[in-house]
């Protein structure tokens, strides 16, 4: 087959530039893919020790306040805005301006954090009313969701000096450390479910003292990165250093922008502490809906956003539109087939993965159903990544804040209704319809900004996508309707017919596009051949 260009008559460097995108995708899509496996473990663990408790359900709440804050001040509106600020300094200024934009920003960012999680502690029994007010009438729950609290807000402040870390490793396209980081995560969750919550009165603690540990090595082990490539951040109190206070005045309206998924999933947080199990539900259910929009649509926003910075910066508008429109044909190459493949496959996934223990044929039919809500806005989540991410790069955080506030309005107001006839799972319809909201008027205005983007382009991509998929919801279908999935035993036949669904339906579905000569499977496949060349070399 031969290798397509990535864009008709598109210049040899912006092939190189999308190229290098999709490269750098594909080392975080691999890091995020072992994380996610790790993290299938972690869950598997979970929901064995723990099920669908009120431990669970406590301790899912808890780890709830100190991500929002991650999201919001960490990973969502700080790393969004200092990235292009950043690249701005490494491009048009010198290595000692930008070390010191640097110093500035981890010496603001430790100080803000620091009075932010001391705060967070002292009140956190406000917070937890406020975030699950349908636990008022179980005070035991009420009382160990606050001591969970209290002890993972830490987690806070490791992981916003670990967002600052990845932003500059990012920036200069080191893409490998920050990816690989998460998984000590994981495995400091599962040390302290499987080995130290035993050992405790309240085992549900161990867990909660994993995630600490887990944010702390996060950034640690990004140290020696940074150290290699001369971009360790000293101290260096300068609240007035006029690139600290741009990025500042980018992230006022950032906090609402990027983080508008994971507001939305507050939102049905709170709403599902009214339903017995329901922040477990959507917690699992959101977790496998993370897998293919982290592995692919995140990795492929923190990818591109570098690339989408640098052509901002030199005013190189057409080549932007370029990028941002092979992201988006991307996006659908990969998301759209994973959407399928999860909604037709969500009730074996659940059952073979998390049905042991405590977790019951109950809990796995609840977790399902919250998959199928989830899963028909997965094209929306990881769209939004990237539309935003646009939007970032030319260093408007405006307009992502007015649309995520539409999507936020629309979001309670789906969920109210919803919630009466669907239950827990009715939320996390809500928070895709919310999700799809948000894409329109964020393609609707970019399209303006830009004047246009190759919508013909993105059209021939989808229709190819959803001609390659019949072979692959055919095989999903013929897999998820088998006899096997209602017997209580079987897992080795039962992983098999997973494994193979899985095989099936990616080899009709890459064969298709092999047929249709895809320009996006040109672009992967030749970024695996020449990766198997150097390794044969």
């Amino acid at each position: 087959m031969s290798e397509p260009t990535v864009s008709t008559g598109a210049p040899a460097k912006l092939q190189d530039e999308n190229q290098s995108v999709v490269k750098a995708a594909g080392v975080i899509g691999i890091a995020t893919f072992s994380s996610r496996i790790l993290g299938f473990i972690r869950d598997m663990v979970l929901a064995r020790l723990f099920g669908a408790t009120p431990a669970a359900d406590a301790f899912f709440i808890a780890f709830r306040i100190p991500s929002l804050l991650r999201e919001l001040f960490a990973e969502g509106s700080m790393s969004s805005a200092f990235i292009p600020v950043y690249t701005e300094y490494r491009t048009t200024r010198s290595k000692q301006e930008a070390w010191e934009l640097a110093s500035a920003v981890f010496t603001t960012l430790l100080t803000v954090v620091t009075l932010v999680t001391i705060a967070g502690i002292v009140a956190a029994p406000w917070l937890v009313q406020l975030l699950a007010p349908g636990f008022q009438d179980n005070p035991d729950k009420l009382a160990l969701t606050t001591l969970l609290a209290r002890v993972m807000f830490p987690y806070l402040l490791f992981i916003s000096l670990a967002a600052l870390a990845m932003g500059i490793l990012n920036s200069v396209r080191a893409f490998a450390a920050p990816a690989f980081s998460p998984l000590f995560l994981n495995v400091f969750i599962i040390v302290g479910a499987a080995w130290l919550a035993p050992l405790l009165s309240e085992p549900i603690i161990g867990v909660a003292i994993g995630v600490v540990a887990g944010g702390a090595a996060q950034f640690a082990m990004q140290l020696p990165s940074l150290k290699l490539r001369g971009l360790l951040f000293g101290f260096r109190f300068e609240p007035g250093h006029p690139g600290l206070r741009r990025i500042g005045t980018l992230m006022v309206p950032t906090l609402l922008g990027l983080s508008v998924t994971q507001i939305n999933l507050t939102v049905s947080t709170v709403l599902a502490s009214f339903f017995a199990g329901g922040p477990t539900y959507l917690f699992y259910g959101m977790r496998l809906i993370q897998f293919p929009l982290g592995i692919f649509g995140v990795a492929l926003a923190t990818a591109i956003l570098p690339t989408l910075s640098s052509q901002a910066a030199r005013g190189a508008l057409d080549e932007l539109r370029t990028t941002l429109g092979f992201g988006l044909r991307m996006i659908l190459f990969i998301i759209v087939p994973a959407m399928a493949g999860l909604i037709l496959l969500r009730t074996p996934i659940v059952h073979l993965f998390f049905e042991h223990g405590t977790f019951t044929a109950q809990d796995t039919a609840e977790t399902a159903l919250a998959i199928l809500c989830y899963a028909v806005g997965l094209w929306a989540f990881a769209g939004v990544r990237i539309i935003v991410t646009a939007f970032y790069s030319l260093q408007d955080t405006r307009t992502p804040a007015i649309a995520a506030a539409v999507a936020l309005a629309a979001n309670i107001l789906f969920s109210l209704v919803l919630m009466s006839v669907l239950g827990a799972a009715g939320l996390a319809l809500a928070t895709a319809l919310a999700a799809m909201v948000n894409g329109v008027i964020l393609v609707t205005v970019l399209n303006r900004r830009l004047g246009g983007v190759d919508w013909g382009a993105v059209r021939r991509s989808c229709l190819r996508v959803l001609v390659a998929c019949i072979p692959l919801v055919l095989a999903c279908w013929w897999v998820a309707g088998a006899q096997v999935w209602t017997h209580p035993a079987g897992w080795i036949t039962k992983s098999a017919m997973l494994v193979a669904a899985v095989g099936l339906s990616v080899g009709g579905y890459l064969g298709v596009h092999a047929l249709f000569r895809s320009e996006e499977l040109g672009v992967v496949w030749g970024m695996v051949r020449r990766k198997l060349g150097r390794l044969a070399a």
